[in-house]
């Protein structure tokens, strides 16, 4: 098993609450880890069809017939949003640290049963795939930015050598649509959600309009945004916000779309190769989803929700990435150039040549590219892609 980096936190969350949840896309590892940090409890997957009928049944019955364990992993424990109750009337008698862990792969099911049944009783953890640091402390990380991006970062990739990306991808795409679509609101139509995601892909790190994707996947506009909702809350994509503070420049205000994982955005264009991906217009868009999915994967397994922007005026002036300190901005800019650039500071000297942006001074920052050293100059420092986590000490 490939060590990951949120394993200390859920610990920590254990001996402090009743109730830990890890939460994060199918096949993110979430499972693994669990049963890897808490090996003596009880599993139980909802999934399960039998297991999952009893629990609807009968919520009180079913969780007394494991009351007697040191614990219960409740896996994919959306499918029976009733138990929350009765975990919460059970942790209100017996409050006994880290006794219930739930995993879950649609949010979208799950922050409102939270949120009215388990409020200051429950620590909420996210788990994504790999990071850039986890597969280089594994000895696992391709010598290429353009090979990690087509193979994503999914677990399953990396222990399963015989494993290809555009079947596993294919299949992965495949259930999440049949599996975790099917029954949801709003989506009659899955043949015209799989266009709908495509397209999706077709727009990574451009800023979104609405619009013009539900025209293009011919649905309305409420209901392209329904949809983009759906991706978000099961972990495919996010939405980078634009920086928003008070500002005499007009800032755009629309939030740009990225994946969270960029071999599943690959495999949605089409890519089959990694040799395709490297002439592909979609290379550098691709390259830049990766690198800000890892930035916010630092705060992730830290237990902490990112605190990223991206800043762009009305002229067109931009800034990939911005890091939101007490007193300060931190500017990220991203590119795909394996050599380093004294040009690729232009916009960050830009916008620290202007007023301060809601009070913070604009800093430094950093220059991430695909190269492979990271340099330091006069001027500023160029960061390798795969010396990402020094950014930690920033956040």
């Amino acid at each position: 098993m490939i060590k990951r980096e949120l394993e200390k936190e859920i610990k920590k969350r254990s001996e402090a609450f009743p109730v830990v949840a890890i939460l994060g896309p199918r096949q993110s590892g979430k499972t693994t880890l669990a049963k890897h940090i808490f090996k003596n409890y009880k599993y139980l997957s909802l999934e399960n069809l039998t297991l999952r009928e009893d629990a609807k049944s009968d919520p009180e019955g079913f969780l007394k017939v494991y009351d007697n364990e040191p614990g219960i992993i409740l896996d994919e424990f959306q499918h029976v949003p009733e138990l929350l109750s009765y975990i919460q009337l059970t942790v209100d008698v017996n409050r006994r640290p880290g006794f219930f862990i739930l995993t879950g792969s649609q949010n979208f099911l799950m922050n409102r049963a939270i949120s009215q049944t388990l409020a200051g009783r429950i620590a909420i953890t996210t788990l994504l795939p790999l990071s850039i640091t986890e597969l280089e402390n594994a000895d696992l990380l391709p010598n290429l930015i353009e090979d990690l991006v087509f193979k994503g970062q999914y677990p399953e990739l990396y222990s399963n050598e015989k494993l290809l990306p555009k079947n596993w991808y294919s299949n992965y795409i495949k259930t999440y649509i049949e599996r975790d679509v099917r029954d949801l609101k709003n989506v009659q139509n899955l043949t015209t959600f799989s266009k709908f995601m495509k397209l999706c892909a077709a727009r990574i790190g451009q800023v979104i309009n609405f619009a013009s994707l539900a025209s293009d996947v011919e649905v309305d506009v409420v209901t392209a945004k329904s949809w983009l909702s759906l991706l978000e809350t099961s972990y495919i994509i996010f939405f980078l916000q634009p920086y928003s503070a008070k500002f005499t420049r007009r800032l755009i205000k629309t939030p740009k779309l990225f994946f969270y994982d960029t071999g599943l955005a690959s495999n949605l264009l089409n890519l089959r190769s990694v040799d395709d991906l490297k002439i592909s217009p979609y290379r550098g868009n691709l390259i830049e989803s990766l690198i800000i999915s890892n930035i916010a994967k630092l705060y992730y397994n830290e237990d902490e929700q990112p605190n990223i922007y991206f800043l762009r005026d009305k002229t067109g002036h931009e800034i990939d990435c911005i890091l939101e300190k007490t007193n300060s901005l931190m500017p990220i800019e991203i590119k795909s150039n394996m050599t380093a650039k004294m040009s690729f500071f232009d916009e960050i000297n830009f916008w620290k040549n202007t007023d301060q942006i809601g009070g913070k001074k604009i800093e430094d920052g950093f220059i991430i590219y695909s190269g492979d050293e990271t340099q330091k100059r006069t001027y500023g420092t160029f960061l390798s892609w795969k010396d990402i986590a020094k950014i930690k000490k920033y956040i």
